[in-house]
């Protein structure tokens, strides 16, 4: 059965910032926008990359290797790559795009757990 582990403290982090934790034996990056917090695997789906050294733009993670975004309210892929036409296309056919292993999340006192 799945558990909530505590992951941070809420004040561990800003609006915009992100930060990698490891929660239960797993390599999580935890993301705050506003008063939202946000959880997923670190590691991208597409080349591996750290999340957590990428970039922020509310609840949307870009991974720093090759620009792929994530949204992290769902794990959904909003872009798989910056490469574009027929290398995008080549690229797809080797790795087909998949979504972001994202966890539940729940602010409990002054701590974000984490479902696990």
């Amino acid at each position: 059965m799945a558990e909530y582990y505590k992951a941070i403290a809420t004040d561990e982090l800003q609006s915009g910032q992100m930060k990698r934790v490891n929660v239960a034996g797993r390599e999580i990056v935890i993301a705050r926008e506003e008063d939202n917090f946000y959880a997923a695997d670190n590691k991208c789906p597409h080349m591996g990359g750290n999340l957590s050294k990428g970039s922020l733009d509310g609840h949307v993670i870009t991974c720093p290797v090759h620009k792929s975004k994530f949204d992290l309210k769902t794990g959904s892929v909003i872009q798989w790559t910056d490469f574009g036409g027929l290398t995008l296309a080549i690229g797809k056919a080797f790795k087909k795009p998949r979504a972001l292993q994202i966890y539940p999340v729940k602010i409990d006192k002054k701590d974000v757990m984490v479902q696990i």
